[in-house]
């Protein structure tokens, strides 16, 4: 077993973390959210992938020993992208609503903002 594609999960992950760090913009924030939270995508697919295993598809004459790939996963990934997709959506709407109010998407100028 390879550990290759966890360390691509993490150098990814990494890789979106520096950049919501280091971010001066609203939308290169959200995507580099975007980035970090697509690292699950590779995660979940080392996690449920086998080695010379078909899809998780059962017809006449396949029985359940034969070894497949885990359909649980490839559905928590599924759901996961869908939860991408709509925080990434809903992190855009509101930095459009911040420019309409305040005129700037620059996190550092935003600072004067109370609740």
């Amino acid at each position: 077993m390879t550990h290759l594609p966890h360390a691509i999960a993490a150098f990814v992950f990494l890789a979106g973390l520096y950049g919501v760090v280091t971010s001066r913009h609203l939308v290169h924030l959200v995507i580099c959210l975007g980035v970090a939270q697509s690292s699950t995508y590779v995660l979940l697919v080392a996690i449920g992938a086998r080695r010379d295993a078909p899809a998780p598809v059962f017809v006449d004459g396949v029985t359940r020993a034969t070894p497949t790939v885990d359909p649980v996963v490839q559905a928590i990934m599924l759901t996961d992208i869908v939860v991408e997709a709509t925080v990434v959506a809903l992190l855009l709407a509101l930095a459009v609503q911040l420019h309409k109010h305040k005129g700037t998407v620059d996190p550092a100028r935003l600072r004067d903002m109370r609740g």
